[in-house]
């Protein structure tokens, strides 16, 4: 097994990189979800699946482990989807 992520700043940026896979394999779904404010349905397998290795890869003496990960969510897919026209904003 590879050596976990200890440090909270590294960990974010794992989180930020496979929040940012997930984005990019789908975007179709991510323009979707936005526009019909259900991404998190949308893309619920996927986000579990980038949370399970997420977990794998970070130490979980990392008290905000699980806020690093949602955080990543936000900052990544949300964000970012600002342009996408939504009846949420």
């Amino acid at each position: 097994m590879a050596r976990q992520v200890e440090d909270p700043d590294l960990a974010f940026r794992l989180a930020r990189a496979i929040v940012s896979d997930i984005a990019l394999y789908n975007q179709d779904k991510v323009s979707e979800g936005i526009k019909n404010d259900n991404i998190f349905e949308l893309l619920a397998a996927e986000l579990q699946e980038g949370r399970e290795h997420f977990r794998e890869r970070v130490s979980s003496t990392i008290a905000t482990r699980e806020q690093l990960y949602d955080r990543a969510i936000v900052d990544v897919m949300i964000k970012q989807a600002g342009k996408i026209e939504s009846s949420i904003w």
